[in-house]
């Protein structure tokens, strides 16, 4: 099963001011979420925030926040950032 990952314009933006290899640390994760659905247990500090909202670490101060409605194939990125600034 495929999923389909969306962005919020506010990680989008988050994104852009990653350090280059943070990006495509970013990239081979919403691979694997992609592939695998949001559980993504083979990243640093992943955890489940809610019972739809999942974060992992990219590195030490860099995060990633998501969530999946139940019944849905779609997961959206709501942050992309520093670690200083995520929503949890």
């Amino acid at each position: 099963m495929s999923y389909r990952v969306t962005f919020k314009k506010y990680a989008q933006k988050g994104i852009r001011n990653m350090p280059l290899f943070i990006q495509k640390k970013m990239g081979f994760l919403i691979d694997d979420l992609r592939e695998n659905g949001p559980v993504a247990h083979n990243w640093p500090n992943y955890s489940k925030l809610s019972a739809t909202e999942y974060h992992c670490h990219l590195a030490r101060k860099w995060v990633a926040c998501w969530r999946m409605e139940e019944g849905t194939i779609e997961i959206e990125v709501y942050y992309a950032g520093s670690r200083e600034n995520a929503p949890y």
